[in-house]
């Protein structure tokens, strides 16, 4: 009875209560025809009802992004195909796709009836104005019957995501850059040159193919050796990126994590132009050490793209895989909130002597209210500089360009340190 309480629309309720004080007004009045009116009142909204319920639907709905992944302001076109797997013909059916809020209103459109088995399409165009994995979906249909007195609803649960990726910034190439030759730039000492194939010898390593031995330098050495085909000479970069709600501040496009974010974005597709070996870390509590690493550039963005504030209490486990990578040197590019006096000590020692880092502090309290902290930036943005990074605390009034041209030494900014 509920539920049909809940079917019943405006009219149908009207007619409802209509058909009610007429029946009870004819018996009181001793007027059957009144009565019989108002019988005839009642009983149509529940035979429009039980009309609407003929209809299980059950609907297929698969949905297609063209492109799958966009940029911020990019528009996407989507494609639904509504199927209708039953053995009878659906009804005419109102449509309402269900979409994040960022993607802009909700289209609505009418699913014509289908036949058994048939299948029908629409398309509808979205813009999303914020990164992240958007929802599209479910679909929430709704059948009507003839006269407008009942109106049955359903959600068809099945969804999709269209993955709007952070924005990249264009930055200048830097003085800073030039330097960094890491273990990936250096060119190893060639022992021998056989065909095209010029193999270096080194130490042996946990995981280490057993087939690559190299005995005769084993024996000479007296320690397991093996061979390693040369590379060319390629620089490292390592970019850590610092998720922590404590160390951001505001939220949306204007928040100090998006400004990060594209900051990270911008930094990892422009060291990859310059020909960089790139490492990207980020927080992860999904995986063993608790931090991902992503070296190609379209993961990386799908990364960023999914990055959230994270409740981590600290940098620690970053900083930790992260000295693996920055051992043998190369360019270090940390985007971080305030850190705590340890923790800035721990980040400026991944700069190894010789090699550059960068860093952009983040002055989270000024980007708006957040969790925030009693950190202080510009303490931290000191104690990297005094450690020989190239340091900048940034604000919201700092473009990401400009901070990246400050820092890596293109220029400087009028009242930068």
């Amino acid at each position: 009875m509920r539920r049909f309480r809940e079917s019943l629309t405006t009219r149908g309720a009207a007619f409802l209560a209509s058909g009610i004080v007429l029946v009870l007004s004819g018996l009181a009045l001793g007027q059957h025809d009144l009565s019989r009116i108002g019988t005839a009142l009642c009983a149509l909204p529940l035979l429009a009802g039980l009309m609407g319920r003929r209809h299980d639907l059950l609907l297929e709905v698969d949905r297609e992004a063209r492109p799958p992944r966009v940029t911020i302001d990019e528009p996407a076109v989507v494609r639904v195909v509504i199927t209708n797997p039953s053995a009878t013909r659906s009804p005419i059916l109102l449509a309402e796709e269900h979409l994040d809020y960022s993607l802009g209103d909700r289209p609505r459109f009418v699913v014509p009836s289908l036949p058994a088995q048939g299948e029908t399409h629409v398309e509808y165009a979205v813009r999303a104005h914020a990164r992240g994995a958007h929802r599209l979906g479910p679909l929430g249909v709704r059948v009507q019957d003839p006269f407008g007195l009942t109106l049955r609803h359903t959600s068809i649960s099945s969804h999709d995501e269209l993955l709007v990726l952070p924005r990249i910034v264009t930055l200048a190439d830097g003085r800073a850059l030039g330097r960094g030759l890491g273990a990936e730039g250096s060119v190893p000492h060639r022992v021998a040159l056989h065909g095209e194939d010029d193999q270096s010898i080194r130490e042996y390593r946990d995981g280490d193919d057993l087939r690559r031995i190299h005995w005769p330098a084993t024996a000479r050495t007296g320690e397991l050796m093996v061979r390693q085909e040369d590379r060319p000479a390629k620089r490292r970069a390592v970019v850590l990126l610092d998720t922590r709600a404590r160390a951001h501040g505001g939220s949306g496009p204007s928040g100090s994590l998006e400004w990060a974010v594209t900051m990270a974005a911008s930094a990892v597709n422009h060291l990859l132009d310059s020909g960089f070996a790139v490492h990207l870390l980020t927080p992860d509590p999904g995986q063993e050490s608790g931090v991902r690493e992503d070296s190609d550039l379209d993961v990386a963005l799908a990364t960023l793209a999914r990055t959230a504030p994270s409740n981590e209490p600290g940098i620690g486990s970053m900083l930790h895989a992260a000295s693996g990578a920055t051992a043998q040197g190369g360019l270090v590019v940390a985007v971080v909130g305030a850190l705590d006096d340890d923790s800035a000590r721990a980040l400026s020692s991944l700069r190894q002597p010789g090699g550059p880092g960068l860093a952009f502090v983040l002055d989270g309290p000024s980007f708006g209210r957040g969790e925030g902290g009693a950190l202080e930036p510009r303490a931290t943005t000191a104690a990297l500089s005094g450690a020989g990074w190239a340091a900048l605390p940034v604000t919201p009034d700092l473009a990401v360009s400009d901070a990246w041209a400050a820092v890596a030494g293109s220029r400087r900014l009028v009242g930068a340190r």
